[in-house]
């Protein structure tokens, strides 16, 4: 009984502090958002070289999108002709470095670790992006364009609002926002208490301890089928981490269901050829394991 509370207590301790988490930062990155001038940042990735990349990074790691909002902006940004790496760059950015993840981390793990997570995602998509386009990956790109704005035409108007006029349609989008995805985080909230209270943790430390050098890669894989939204994988990675699981292998686990999801790789395979998605999940894998095993050499 005793395993059976504190199993329970962990899922609703666990619970309120993720949705809290991410209605607040949730509300504060769509504040920040509503003066960020779009037809300025089209300027500015329409630039060469890795600064257009560093730009693209940077806009996908303050925009807390899911993959159906992620792959429409990716249409817009080729329909606009933004240059092919910068949009590689914010296409791995984007779920990678989601505001959502990176708050969750600070607040879970600790302010250090979420740096460094951020500092180590944020090089692997300015280089891969990079690296995509010097290897002619545009060559893949089916060319469907999807019509319209990247965001909401009252976008101008909103930014003339009162600040309180603002921080209320920013909660209520937040709000809105959560709705969808509280099923994946109670889902995970609830396996990551049962890891909690039940796994033991002499297996946990056998089969993904920090002296296991496959754990990395394997939790990496372990993210593609298992979790669809990063929001599921964290509290599980954290009960994980509880029971003797490697740093590193919980960063490669989150990494890899944050960023090949299987419903957004099946999206971006309306946009792209099959060989630029393989590579894309191949980035994303090498990226988690870069990761994974950078968290654990600076543990």
């Amino acid at each position: 009984m005793n395993t059976l509370f504190d199993t329970l207590g962990y899922f609703f301790i666990i619970s309120l502090e993720l949705i809290g988490l991410f209605l607040i930062i949730s509300t504060i990155v769509g504040l920040i958002l509503m003066h960020i001038s779009e037809e300025r940042l089209r300027k500015r990735l329409a630039g060469k070289g890795l600064a257009s990349n560093a730009i693209a990074g940077l806009f996908g790691a303050v925009t807390p999108f899911c993959a159906c909002s992620t792959i429409p902006i990716t249409a817009g940004f080729l329909q606009a002709k933004v240059p092919f790496g910068a949009i590689m760059s914010f296409l791995i950015a984007s779920p990678l470095l989601n505001p959502i993840i990176i708050g969750m981390l600070g607040a879970m793990l600790g302010v250090k670790a979420a740096i460094l997570y951020f500092v180590v995602a944020f090089v692997c998509a300015i280089l891969f992006g990079f690296l995509l386009d010097k290897f002619g990956a545009e060559r893949y790109d089916k060319n469907i364009r999807i019509k319209g704005e990247l965001s909401a035409s009252a976008h101008e108007e909103r930014r003339t609002w009162p600040w309180l006029r603002k921080t209320v349609y920013a909660f209520r989008d937040s709000w809105d926002n959560l709705r969808p995805i509280l099923p994946y985080l109670f889902i995970g909230v609830a396996l990551g208490a049962a890891i909690y209270g039940y796994l033991p943790g002499d297996f946990v430390m056998e089969i993904a301890g920090e002296n296991q050098l496959m754990a990395i890669p394997i939790s990496a894989v372990l993210g593609i089928p298992l979790y669809i939204r990063a929001e599921t994988a964290i509290p599980i990675g954290l009960a994980l981490l509880g029971k003797g699981m490697g740093i590193g292998a919980v960063i490669a686990l989150i990494i890899g269901g944050a960023g090949m999801a299987i419903p957004e790789m099946s999206m971006l395979a309306g946009l792209f050829k099959r060989p630029l998605v393989a590579m894309i999940v191949a980035v994303i894998f090498l990226t988690a394991v870069t990761a994974g095993y950078v968290f654990n050499a600076l543990a």
